[in-house]
């Protein structure tokens, strides 16, 4: 089994002898057809395509006209050029875009701002987390999305901007990409909801019969966990520094909802320390339940040998067979041992009991 470290030096390493700003898609393998839906809207009118030539998009600076760009797949590597050089992208931008193990960060450049965000699928068929890479720029006018595989979480914001609820059409782009850098985090609350339900069914089990599979499942949620605070942790500093930002690019009413955002990344990040705390408190659970049951197999071995030692010494004192043993001509000499050792047995039984030993 090859670990995510080791497959991100797999992918890497192909790139050592490469110079900075050369287009490797870095990422599990893919054929998949890059699919890319425009959306084109403003308060009064809205319309959505799919295109194939990127010629057909048309961004003018000064129309108030909001264009979404979403990019379904980064491991194109003409299409992601040919994007790069239609919005004059500069190629370090492109590499981060195309390097799915990118970590979060957000950029301030001339007429843009640029931001990596991860998202994150909870699959209950396997009861595990998927990761995908969301990288975001956005001006003062348009928003560029680049997704690693279709289907998502932003149907939502596509229902909103098509029947025209919500301040979608009447805000900027600076508003959208609020949008989905929100609806980004919400999701890792329903992520760390399924993260409570798994460590609830672990405490049950490990109350009622602890096994070795119950670690293998502590071990796999507590990585999860390592995952998700790796994913949610960078984005507080990135958030922060969008909500103090300066550039025009961000209106003053966008920044309150960034605002709130943040504080919904706090929770998150303060969600998480406590399932971390639990986990670890259920992997001691798990030892201390393991050592107690050994401790009553261990209880219950040596009340056994305990009351065969007296019965082992009467049966081997009789077993030496001298010649003036009177016990053994007499007829009912037998039946009295076992008598007496049945007795002894009980007695000790009897004394174990009282004594709250069993």
């Amino acid at each position: 089994m090859v670990t995510p470290l080791v497959k991100y030096f797999q992918f890497n390493k192909r790139k050592i002898t490469e110079p900075p700003g050369t287009l490797i898609y870095v990422g599990e393998e893919k054929t998949e057809k890059v699919g890319i839906t425009v959306f084109t809207f403003d308060e009064t009118n809205y319309q959505e395509r799919k295109v194939d030539d990127l010629n057909e998009i048309v961004i003018e600076k000064d129309n108030p006209t909001i264009t979404w760009i979403n990019i379904d797949g980064i491991h194109d590597t003409k299409i992601i050029e040919a994007i790069g050089n239609k919005f004059n992208l500069h190629p370090l931008i492109l590499e981060d875009i195309m390097n799915s193990e990118q970590r979060i960060k957000g950029e301030e450049l001339e007429d843009s701002i640029f931001l990596v965000l991860k998202m994150i699928y909870y699959r209950p068929n396997t009861k595990n987390i998927a990761i995908e890479q969301i990288s975001i720029i956005f001006g003062s006018n348009f928003v560029i999305s680049f997704q690693e595989c279709p289907g998502d979480i932003f149907d939502l914001i596509r229902d909103r901007i098509r029947t025209g609820k919500g301040r979608f059409r009447k805000a900027g782009a600076d508003f959208l990409a609020y949008s989905l850098i929100d609806t980004i985090v919400d999701n890792y609350f329903i992520i760390l909801e399924s993260f409570g339900d798994r460590i609830e069914e672990i405490e049950n089990d490990l109350i009622t019969n602890p096994v070795p599979e119950t670690l293998q499942i502590i071990q796999t949620l507590k990585r999860e966990i390592i995952i998700l605070r790796k994913s949610v942790s960078p984005l507080r500093e990135v958030i922060n520094n969008l909500e103090r930002a300066e550039s025009e690019l961000i209106n003053k009413s966008t920044k309150i909802y960034l605002r709130d955002v943040y504080d919904h990344i706090v929770n998150v990040i303060d969600t998480e320390e406590l399932f971390r705390d639990l986990i670890s408190g259920n992997l001691d659970i798990y030892l201390s339940s393991l050592s107690r049951k050994m401790n009553e197999i261990m209880k219950v071995l040596t009340i056994i040998a305990t009351i065969f030692i007296p019965l082992t010494f009467i049966s081997g004192v009789y077993g030496m067979n001298f010649s003036h043993m009177p016990e053994l001509d007499w007829t009912w000499g037998y039946p009295l041992i076992l008598l007496v050792m049945g007795g002894v047995g009980i007695v000790m039984l009897i004394y174990f009991w009282r004594k709250k030993w069993m």
